[in-house]
């Protein structure tokens, strides 16, 4: 397997979330990645789905007797280990840090929660929507008079969680590749989250925010920036923010009406809303297309998931790809020399004995294992 990440080796605590979309990242990557999956493993994790790609994967009990061992084992030769529990649920398996390090010294242990590992809140549970509600992101999304609207679970979970935890297991690996020392990444979804809403702590501080939804640039108050309704009742999105692209948005709508001209008067946003909502309701999304994809008015169509795949832009890249029957996006960022892959999803536990064959354990050590109950 090439790939900027060949001859790293990731061991893999299956769970939901960030965790396994972090780990299908370095997988997509080269790093062989191990996932350490349930017998039975339910709605926890390894369920066959799309961001399950390019694992192997071994199934334990890990609370039978030898199990925890197996894991140990395999940390031995890792580069990095992903975990998303509870804190503390690592240390009661007998697999926290300490332990792990211990045997490990190089060893970068990414750990994954939504509150982080300390503070009042880091037993409670909680989704992605929690954790951006903490962080000032959520309060900015969704209509003026309406409460917030919940976006899909990428601001949080993949964007301040997953890729987080991808960044900070990397630059421990940078490190422990200079220091030989490993650590302990402390990644939360509110922390990464809130890094993301920088910008955005800034202009408020700047007197640029106003702190009401749908009243800034951003944040679908100015009528240059956000989406609207066609004829046929799909939509477009518009972001001509620069004023040469401001200008030939109206040029080329045909936009002649003198208020147009007061682009940045907050004032007018929601007269200039009305009127380019008029006007774009006056013809089909295609038809807006025809007209304006591809020129500098900053335009798009809105595609849903089905029609993303299809667009002559996303075809032309190879943005999305087939595995197993499924059309999914394909492993990004794209690299010149050594390319990701998107390798086939596997079934859990499906190396189960080839991974114990290559720690090391004889035929009489898998089936006491078996006897136990630690492997199927």
């Amino acid at each position: 397997m090439a790939g900027p990440l060949n001859g790293f080796t990731v061991v893999e605590m299956a769970g939901i979330g960030p965790s396994p979309f972090c780990a299908m990242m370095l997988a997509d990557m080269g790093a062989d990645v191990i996932r350490i999956d349930r017998l039975t493993p339910g709605f926890l994790g390894g369920g066959g789905t799309i961001i399950d790609r390019g694992r192997r994967t071994i199934a334990l009990d890990i609370k039978k007797p030898g199990a925890a061992d197996v894991v140990l084992r395999l940390l031995d030769k890792a580069d990095a280990l992903l975990e998303g529990f509870r804190p503390g649920v690592m240390e009661r398996l007998g697999l926290g840090p300490e332990a792990c390090l211990a045997r490990n010294p190089r060893l970068v242990y990414g750990r994954m929660t939504g509150w982080g590992q300390d503070g009042p809140l880091a037993q409670a549970a909680g989704h992605d929507l929690n954790y951006i509600a903490l962080t000032g992101a959520l309060h900015a999304m969704g209509q003026a008079g309406h409460p917030p609207a919940p976006p899909l679970h990428l601001v949080g979970d993949m964007g301040g969680g997953a890729m987080m935890l991808a960044f900070g297991v990397l630059c421990g690996l940078l490190e422990a590749g200079r220091t030989g020392k490993g650590q302990v990444v402390d990644a939360a979804i509110c922390d990464g989250a809130s890094l993301l809403a920088s910008a955005y702590h800034g202009k408020l501080r700047s007197g640029d925010w106003i702190n009401r939804r749908q009243s800034n640039m951003l944040d679908g108050g100015a009528h240059f920036y956000g989406c609207y309704t066609c004829a046929d009742g799909r939509y477009v999105s518009i972001g001509a923010i620069e004023p040469q692209f401001y200008r030939q948005l109206l040029e080329l709508c045909g936009i002649e009406d003198p208020d147009f001209e007061r682009q940045w008067d907050r004032a007018q946003w929601p007269l200039l809303r009305g009127k380019l909502e008029r006007l774009i309701a006056s013809r089909t999304r295609d038809q807006w297309c025809a007209l304006l994809e591809g020129t500098d008015a900053c335009f798009a169509p809105v595609l849903d998931f089905e029609e993303a795949p299809r667009h002559p832009h996303n075809q032309a890249r190879g943005g999305f790809i087939e595995t197993g029957g499924v059309v999914h996006p394909a492993p990004a960022p794209r690299f010149s020399r050594t390319p990701g892959q998107a390798r086939p999803v596997p079934a859990p536990g499906e190396h189960t004995e080839t991974l114990l064959a290559e720690l090391g354990f004889a035929d009489a050590d898998i089936r006491a294992l078996r006897e136990r109950g630690a492997i199927a």
